[in-house]
């Protein structure tokens, strides 16, 4: 059996998948990169080397993407380094072919990606500097409140009124919530709040208040964060389909690269 590997290397997480030739998900991981992209990357591509000797897979083409694509691709030897919105949009149309708009929100950084009826991105931004639109904030948050983050989304569910939190600038968005604590607001509406900011942020900052064309394809780790999904459904009046493989669809869009790569060649 032949496979191809994607690898990811963001600023906060470093993913890797092995693609089979008939594009199934072999093996995969998914670690926290810490500040340390090489140590993270060495782990991913010896994790992903026990997977292929396990199962007998040969690897016949490697894939980078990611903000530290480029020094990833030169220590394994890629022979294809792809940015992130390439890879995103590969990733979601393979699984979601009429895909049309991508929320993409890592930890560090926001995508959003527009596509027309033929697969072509044809509009694409990115956050600025600010944190206030990221997975980042959540989780700074989280730890705030004394909340573990795999926990969020179900708490801010649990809210039954609206707190609006500023969501402009992270600073500001923290000054704001620190107010409405001391006001007495309880945990799941300042969460539910924040949730709503982070949305609001996002289509202030990332798709420039465009409309988003369904169907809509939320992927990036804080998709698992079904608070702030249900904040873009409102805020969009659209429903929002979450990625199946969320935290991994970047990697998968550059396996599938590299896998069209050999094809070509061969």
């Amino acid at each position: 059996m032949t496979g191809c590997i994607g690898i990811d290397v963001g600023s906060v997480s470093t993913k890797g998948v092995i693609l089979s030739d008939d594009k199934k998900i072999l093996a995969s991981i998914y670690i926290s990169t810490q500040g340390y992209p090489l140590d993270a990357l060495k782990k991913v591509m010896a994790e992903l080397g026990k997977a292929s000797q396990k199962e007998k897979i040969k690897i016949v083409s490697v894939a980078a993407t990611g903000s530290g694509r480029r020094l990833a691709g030169i220590l394994v030897g890629a022979d294809v380094v792809k940015n992130e919105i390439t890879c995103q949009t590969v990733g979601c149309l393979h699984y979601y072919p009429k895909t049309r708009s991508i929320i993409e929100i890592g930890g560090q950084d926001s995508k959003c990606i527009q596509i027309d009826d033929s697969g072509v991105p044809i509009w694409y931004n990115m956050n600025s500097l600010c944190s206030a639109g990221t997975g980042s904030y959540l989780s700074h948050t989280a730890e705030r409140l004394g909340i573990p983050i795999e926990e969020f989304g179900e708490k801010a569910m649990q809210s039954e009124i609206e707190v609006s939190i500023a969501g402009k600038c992270g600073v500001f968005a923290e000054s704001d919530l620190i107010h409405k604590q001391q006001l007495g607001f309880k945990k799941e509406d300042l969460i539910r709040g924040l949730c709503r900011a982070l949305a609001r942020n996002y289509m202030n900052n990332v798709s420039k208040n465009r409309y988003l064309k369904s169907p809509i394809i939320f992927s990036g780790g804080v998709a698992n964060n079904i608070g702030v999904v249900k904040a873009f459904e409102k805020e969009l009046g659209e429903e929002i389909i979450i990625h199946q493989h969320n935290e991994i669809s970047g990697c998968i869009g550059a396996a599938l690269c590299a896998m069209e790569e050999t094809t070509e060649k061969t």
